[in-house]
């Protein structure tokens, strides 16, 4: 009569410790270290970055032999905005690439949210559905993951980038100078 009772508190323990972690950024991630989802997303259309149309987001991008930061945001998202100066910062890092994805987001609003705040992505792809998130293990947003040349994930941050993540990210990110060959020893969080 004891066993299932101590059976019982031993899992709820468990199951109690599991899922209070205080920082979500700590979730871990079955991501690293396996190849970014395979996807096609269409592009956010009236987006412009250095007067040139942003192209749409798909895996051949992440597998072009150079680091990409891809940024899952939503207009809807308060924390979504909190973070927006921190990605404006690292867009402007020589040899960082940013690619968004504008998660269960109406194209309009997000065009408002980007005209409004500035656009720090080379590539946006639109996941209306949230099926691409899926794929990525995505649990909310915003989420930021490092995929590296060969388009392998790297890095992920859940939740919003802060000051302490964007200079982690900032140095994950930055590709080597063209000639360069790149370093692929990681080191950090999530088992880099």
């Amino acid at each position: 009569m004891i066993a299932p009772l101590a059976l019982f508190a031993g899992l709820a323990a468990m199951f109690a410790t599991r899922l209070s972690v205080s920082d979500p950024s700590q979730i871990p991630s079955a991501m690293i270290g396996r190849a970014a989802p395979d996807f096609a997303l269409p592009a956010l259309e009236g987006v412009a970055r250095d007067g040139q149309a942003v192209p749409a987001l798909d895996a051949a991008a992440l597998r072009a032999g150079r680091r990409t930061v891809v940024n899952v945001f939503a207009s809807w998202c308060v924390p979504c905005h909190q973070e927006h100066p921190l990605l404006m910062r690292l867009a402007a890092e020589p040899g960082v690439v940013i690619a968004g994805v504008a998660y269960k987001d109406e194209p309009e609003n997000a065009r408002r949210f980007l005209g409004s705040k500035g656009n720090p992505f080379s590539l946006i792809g639109v996941d209306r559905s949230g099926r691409s998130a899926i794929d990525w293990g995505v649990y909310g947003v915003p989420e930021t993951f490092i995929v590296d040349g060969a388009g392998t994930v790297i890095y992920k941050q859940v939740g919003p980038l802060t000051e302490e993540a964007l200079t982690k990210v900032a140095a994950l990110a930055k590709n080597p100078p063209p000639g360069a060959a790149e370093d692929n020893r990681q080191g950090g969080p999530a088992g880099l």
